[in-house]
């Protein structure tokens, strides 16, 4: 792999090649901010596809989950949509022995939290994400949520955050009760919907994609979807690398 931007002298941290996994640490390290700070990880194909077949796996390359599971190591949450959930089969963040020390040394547990954003709290409860995690899975949801549903999500061991008045969850009053939890290092890995909620709701910072060298046609989903925005936010690129054709990108909000 290859750093295209910002232009830089070769270094033996950056190898052409694989890179390892602290040197991508390094490339991929939350700013210095007092506070909260929400970050997106998604891919897309070069004809703006976000998934195939209803699944972003198939756009991703080897070195695009290597950035992923880093961008998840850095992370004191991930927050992700029930649909996501659902359709990605996700189980628990799992502790990494590459980004131990790291965690330690940033006062962070062995593995990020997963917070999954739901109004209808229609998941399965007897997934590992919820029976099994080396820490509880948070549910992100609205104060009208269905009282059965919740107490079935507590009685799994998940533990239930209101982040809404209604029976939904307002993106601004989440990032809030994320970082009142003491996890101001957020990462969304979607889906599409929940992305595009935080855009329009102005408060995601920045944006890790992965642009794949494929052409996919079809009607399948962009990386955001939802309420459009009344004037387009503008975000600067902070770091740009290369691999067999992949691009991954790094913007940061102006």
């Amino acid at each position: 792999m290859r750093r295209l931007f910002p232009v830089t002298d070769q270094t033996p941290s950056e190898p052409e090649g694989e890179w390892s996994f602290d040197a991508l640490a390094e490339a991929y390290a939350y700013p210095k901010t007092d506070g909260p700070w929400l970050r997106a990880n998604m891919v897309s194909s070069l004809d703006g596809a976000g998934q195939h077949e209803g699944r972003s796996q198939p756009l991703s390359s080897d070195t695009d989950m290597r950035i992923f599971g880093t961008l998840r190591a850095l992370a004191d949450v991930v927050v992700v949509g029930a649909e996501t959930v659902r359709q990605e089969g996700y189980r628990p963040a799992r502790a990494r022995e590459a980004f131990a020390a790291r965690r330690e040394a940033a006062g962070q547990g062995p593995a990020p939290v997963i917070a999954v954003v739901t109004a209808a709290l229609d998941l399965d409860f007897g997934l590992p994400l919820f029976t099994s995690p080396l820490v509880p899975t948070l549910i992100l949801t609205g104060a009208a949520a269905p009282p059965d549903r919740v107490r079935e999500a507590e009685r799994a061991g998940a533990v239930v955050v209101v982040a809404g008045d209604g029976p939904g969850v307002e993106p601004a009053r989440a990032v809030e009760a994320l970082a009142g939890r003491g996890l101001p290092r957020m990462l969304t890995e979607g889906g599409p919907r929940l992305l595009g909620q935080f855009v329009a709701a102005g408060v995601l910072d920045e944006l890790c994609l992965t642009v794949a060298p494929l052409l996919t046609a079809g009607t399948a989903q962009r990386i955001a979807g939802g309420p459009p925005v009344s004037v387009p936010e503008r975000f600067r690129l902070e770091s740009l690398l290369e691999e067999a054709g992949f691009l991954y990108t790094r913007y940061r909000r102006i």
